[in-house]
This record gives C-alpha cells, sequence and structure tokens, in this order.
C-alpha cells in the first residue's frame, strides 16, 4: 500500500470537489485541512460535507430535478387555492345574506309599515313591489306611491298639514285609500282600453302641454313650470307628463264608449245647420244646468288665459268670428258645441251647449263586479 502524504492527500481532494461546485461557489475558501479536527473543525467538515452533497443537474436530469422542485412548491399552491376558495364562499354568503336582509327589510316596509319614504318609493321603481292586483293586471306598489306621495306633497307644502297628528293620520288614511282607489281604476281602464284599441301617444301629450302653455297656465317659462310642479307636488315634468298621459287614456276610453253623447252631439250639430235657433237647443239639450237656462250663454267674456274653460274650448273660439259656431268639441269630460256672439278688447262673448261624458266608473263597475280587485297592502 502506497502512504500518500497530508500534502498529497489535500490536493487530491481538491481536485476531486473543483468539477462539483458551481461557478459561485468556486470563490469559497477550503479549509487547509479539513479532515483535521480542531477549533472550528466541526463547522468546517459540515461544509465540506454539503458541498460534497450538492446535487449536479445535467441535460439527462434537469426533468427529475424541475419534478422536485414543482412537487415541493404544491405543498403550497393548495392551501393558496382552498384559501381563495374559501374567501370566494364567505363573500357569496355575505352577498346573499345582504340580499335576504335587503328583500325583507322592503317586505317589512311595504306591507306592513306602508312606507312612503324616498327610499322605498325609489327601490319600487326598479323591484315592482305588488299592490293589488286587477283581473290579470298587476298594480304596482309604485303607482301606488305615485299617487300618494304628490297628495302629500301638496299637503304638506300648501296646507302645512302634519300627518303625525291624530287629525293628520285620519286623513292620510282618507289618501291612501283614494290613490290605491286611483290605481286601481287606471288599471281598469288600461284593460279597456287594451280591449277597444284606444291609445294616447307621446306626441298627444306633448300637444296638450302645449295647448295649456299657449295659454299660459302653466307658467310663462319652463323654469317657472319646473318650480310650480316642484313645490306643489313634488313633480318633474315628466311625472306631470305622465300624469296627463294616463288622464287623457281615461278620457279617449270614455270617448270612446260613449256612443250616446256623440249621437246626441251630432244631432244638435245637424239641426243648427239646418237653421234651427243656437237658445233653444241649448234650453232643450244643453247638460249644463248653469247656462242652459241663459240661451247657453256663460255669462262673462273670455280670454284666452281662462282657466274656467276648458283649453280646447277656448282653443276653437278665439278661432272663430261674431256669429258663427264651432263644430263638435271634446274637452275629454264632455261635447261641446260654441258660439261666438261678440269680440271686445280682446276678449270673447259665446254661449254653447254641452253633452257630458258618463264618468268612467259607468264602465269600470261591470269589471269590478265580474274581476273583484285584491289588494295586497290595507289602504
Amino acid at each position: 500500500m502506497i502512504m500518500m502524504t497530508k500534502k498529497q492527500h489535500r490536493s487530491n481532494l481538491r481536485r476531486a470537489l473543483r468539477p462539483r461546485l458551481p461557478k459561485r461557489l468556486k470563490r469559497i475558501k477550503l479549509p487547509k485541512n479539513p479532515l483535521r479536527r480542531g477549533k472550528g473543525d466541526e463547522v468546517d467538515n459540515r461544509l465540506v460535507e454539503a458541498i460534497q452533497n450538492l446535487p449536479r443537474i445535467t441535460n439527462e436530469t434537469v426533468a427529475e430535478h424541475r419534478e422536485e422542485v414543482l412537487s415541493s412548491a404544491r405543498k403550497y399552491i393548495y392551501p393558496l387555492s382552498h384559501s381563495k376558495r374559501r374567501v370566494v364562499s364567505i363573500t357569496v354568503g355575505l352577498l346573499i345574506l345582504a340580499v335576504v336582509v335587503f328583500f325583507a327589510y322592503c317586505g317589512i316596509a311595504v306591507y306592513k309599515l306602508q312606507s312612503s319614504s324616498t327610499f322605498i318609493y325609489t327601490v319600487s321603481k326598479v323591484i315592482p313591489f305588488p299592490a293589488a292586483r286587477v283581473g290579470s293586471s298587476w298594480v304596482s306598489y309604485e303607482s301606488y306611491l305615485f299617487e300618494l306621495r304628490h297628495t302629500m306633497h301638496y299637503y304638506v307644502s300648501q296646507q302645512q298639514e302634519n300627518f303625525s297628528t291624530a287629525a293628520g293620520k285620519r286623513h292620510l288614511a282618507q289618501l291612501r285609500q283614494q290613490a290605491m282607489a286611483q290605481v286601481v281604476q287606471d288599471a281598469y281602464v288600461k284593460q279597456l282600453a287594451a280591449k277597444y284599441h284606444v291609445s294616447v301617444s307621446d306626441q298627444a301629450v306633448d300637444n296638450e302641454v302645449s295647448l295649456v302653455r299657449q295659454q299660459n297656465r302653466l307658467g310663462s317659462s319652463n323654469q317657472v313650470f319646473d318650480e310650480v310642479l316642484s313645490e306643489f307636488w313634488g313633480w318633474t315634468q315628466a311625472d306631470f307628463k305622465r300624469e296627463l298621459k294616463m288622464q287623457l287614456l281615461t278620457q279617449a276610453v270614455v270617448s270612446k264608449l260613449d256612443t250616446g253623447a256623440w249621437a246626441r252631439a251630432n244631432s244638435a250639430l245637424s239641426q243648427l245647420q239646418n237653421g234651427a235657433s243656437f237658445a233653444t237647443l241649448a234650453a232643450q239639450d244643453s247638460d249644463d244646468t248653469t247656462t242652459k237656462g241663459n240661451d247657453g250663454n256663460y255669462g262673462f267674456a273670455i280670454d284666452r288665459s281662462n282657466s274656467d274653460i276648458a283649453p280646447q274650448v277656448v282653443g276653437a273660439l278665439f278661432q272663430l268670428q261674431p256669429g258663427q259656431t264651432s263644430g263638435i268639441i271634446n274637452t275629454g269630460y264632455s261635447l261641446e258645441i260654441d258660439k261666438v256672439t261678440s269680440i271686445s278688447d280682446g276678449k270673447v262673448n259665446a254661449a254653447h251647449i254641452v253633452f257630458d261624458f258618463k264618468p268612467i266608473s259607468a264602465y269600470i263597475q261591470p269589471l269590478q263586479k265580474s274581476e273583484k280587485p285584491h289588494q295586497f297592502i290595507q289602504s
């Protein structure tokens, strides 16, 4: 056996370790005698052992080492993905809970407390809580609040009424009943309109607004109009047009169904065209008890802004000359035939023959008997 000197042994150990060292470890200074024990020998020997055990990565072992790295990383990925699922589950749970609480609160506010607050009114515009069922159609709580809130606003702003007092609560109960009756009536009107193919276009609403604006009944400007609507009713112009459209639809349904009023008006017009006396027909056929005994005369001069006369009539009167008679004028509530007797200082003196329409209730009552409305709130 050839005995190696300590110097040869150290040289051979360095040559054996050199190929396995990565470049970044080549700078590590090895102990001169790693096998020598002494102060600090244990630390030096552990360093040498760790360096010797470093894996050698080659082209053949790259896939194996990659799999080892990935497998060791999976133990951190799984808890992270599990944590994400837990966060999502908690978030979804809280969201469902919030929705349930929201609907529960709204349900109590609507059906138990009958809240008319701005918040509930805003919510009811999005979520159609039913307030009543009328035949095959539903009445929304939003429609009910639309009718109720503008009436309440008027009494609070213009009459300084306090609905928290005993008398105020009794009055509020009456207003609730009126609002519910109105929206139920509107539902029947819509059913009749659909049955008899009656409709009111947005253009017809705009024309009605223009007619009234021309007679200075809605303020001298849009700003004044907006201020009046807001002050008296808490409305916007869109709210006003919505209400007006429903009124026009009701009038159109009555006009369609009340064939008797049209027959009477057409008969009177035909007699006038054949030379009959206007005063005689007014006394004989007019439904206006205050004027029929006075040959149909209004009894006062009419100007363009007279709010006591239907705007359709005012518009027709100022297109006539003294002695001329109009055709049949549909005011929405009645049919009229008017005659101008004189014009003085921009004002008209005239007479009229009135043929009242039946009230809408005459056509709704049969429906109410056959299809009773069912209310979901106690008005």
